[in-house]
């Protein structure tokens, strides 16, 4: 039995409540009877003397009557002194009786806490037991219905979680390793053929060095893109005031060539809110979310961007034309590495980032959770095309003042095709 251990203080917690219960009661049974005893005695002594002495028993004590017959003195003498020693003796034989109750209320304790803890005693068997290779097994504490089933079935959802996250780890670090092997595979083989050609010139052996920095290239990409997942998952250490139409300014003005190339009709809102996060992670949210729009398009197709304040909350929307998404792929878009059926429309350059990679909206979805925000997307009823909508929570406008200065809200010469939103533009609902 381990030092401190439930089951021993519950078990002197118990022999405790007793003894001073008992206790308790011996002290009231002993002066009732005392007391009792005392009444009587005095009525027998005053009968004898003739009730002379009633107003020494008014008060209740044991006070002798006075008597002129030497015998009745001495009887009554007798009396007071046998009635003492009955009084002695009552309180002797209890306090024995109460301490052998206590030692078995001790023992008696000690069983019940044991049956009492018995469930937590298994409940912490079958915790130790399951680690991280057999999570799938549960507790299945069954009746009755108390707070140790309660307790129980709260662990087994702990376990249940627990599983499914070690398994999204296991499959999230094999897609990985599959993700990295491929390029690396790829320019081990354009090495290798290559140095095996005898008839290899310097421009054949030039174009398998471009070949392979594309490779490396998408590597790189990879990597990043892992890493601002991890690092979005992980948290945020610092916070600093950000304005939403600022950093989507930023994002449409860097994209700018690539968008003039695509043929694609913009139509982009920005005002000013604020938010309270970091920078990077919400500049590659944002970027995240507009190339996946400007990449899974079609040609003539259209982006709706818009970012402001709704219902005191920094919120982004981006929509866009494209193939159509059935609802229930929707969800499947934000597990990493899951990429949409249909291939990317061909630009000059990939757009940095995830896109491509299975990890563009995993990544929003990381960035969102961080922020304590939401992200809502959905399949566009008419069109095709997505709609992603992203609800950060605002920030104290004074917080904000004092932190540092928040940029101000976009020009019109700054993003590219800027217009308004139509009425009957795309609407998303978190």
């Amino acid at each position: 039995m381990r030092r401190g251990s439930v089951r021993l203080r519950l078990t002197v917690l118990f022999g405790a409540l007793f003894l001073v219960a008992g206790a308790a009661l011996l002290a009231i049974t002993y002066g009732l009877v005392s007391h009792a005893t005392n009444d009587m005695f005095l009525s027998t002594a005053n009968s004898s003397s003739g009730g002379g002495a009633g107003s020494a028993a008014g008060g209740g004590s044991a006070v002798l009557p006075t008597t002129a017959d030497p015998l009745q003195a001495q009887a009554v003498r007798i009396a007071g002194t046998a009635k003492a020693a009955e009084n002695d003796a009552l309180l002797l034989y209890s306090g024995i009786a109460l301490g052998i109750m206590a030692v078995v209320s001790m023992a008696l304790g000690w069983f019940a806490a044991g049956r009492a803890l018995r469930p937590l005693r298994r409940i912490t068997a079958a915790a130790q037991r399951i680690s991280a290779t057999n999570l799938d097994e549960r507790l299945a504490v069954g009746e009755p219905d108390d707070d140790l089933r309660e307790l129980a079935d709260t662990i087994d959802d702990l376990f249940g979680r627990l599983d499914a996250s070690f398994g999204a780890q296991r499959q999230f670090v094999a897609n990985a390793s599959h993700e990295l092997r491929t390029p690396l595979a790829r320019s081990r083989t354009m090495l290798e053929v290559a140095l095996r050609d005898p008839g290899a010139d310097a421009e054949s052996l030039r174009a398998t060095c471009r070949r392979v920095l594309v490779a490396g290239e998408e590597q790189e990409r990879l990597l990043e893109a892992l890493l601002t997942l991890a690092r979005g998952q992980r948290g945020l250490d610092r916070r600093v005031p950000v304005d939403l139409a600022a950093v989507t300014r930023d994002v449409l003005a860097a994209r700018g060539t690539e968008i003039a190339a695509s043929g694609l009709e913009m139509a982009v809102t920005l005002e000013p809110a604020l938010l309270a996060g970091d920078r990077a992670l919400i500049e590659r949210g944002v970027a995240n979310l507009i190339d996946n729009a400007l990449r899974h398009n079609v040609p003539g197709g259209a982006v709706w961007v818009t970012a402001g304040t709704e219902s005191g909350q920094a919120v982004l929307t981006v929509a866009n034309t494209g193939p159509e998404v059935p609802p229930a792929e929707v969800r499947r878009l934000l597990v990493p590495f899951e990429r949409g059926g249909t291939a990317p429309t061909p630009r000059a350059r990939p757009p940095a980032g995830g896109e491509g990679l299975g990890l563009g909206l995993p990544i929003v979805q990381a960035i969102a959770t961080a922020h304590g925000a939401v992200l809502a997307v959905a399949a566009r009823p008419e069109g095709g095309g997505l709609a992603a909508g992203l609800a950060f929570p605002a920030a104290d406008p004074q917080w904000c003042a004092r932190e540092a200065p928040v940029r101000g809200p976009a020009t019109a010469a700054e993003v590219p095709r800027e217009a308004h939103l139509a009425a009957a533009g795309p609407a998303w609902a978190v």
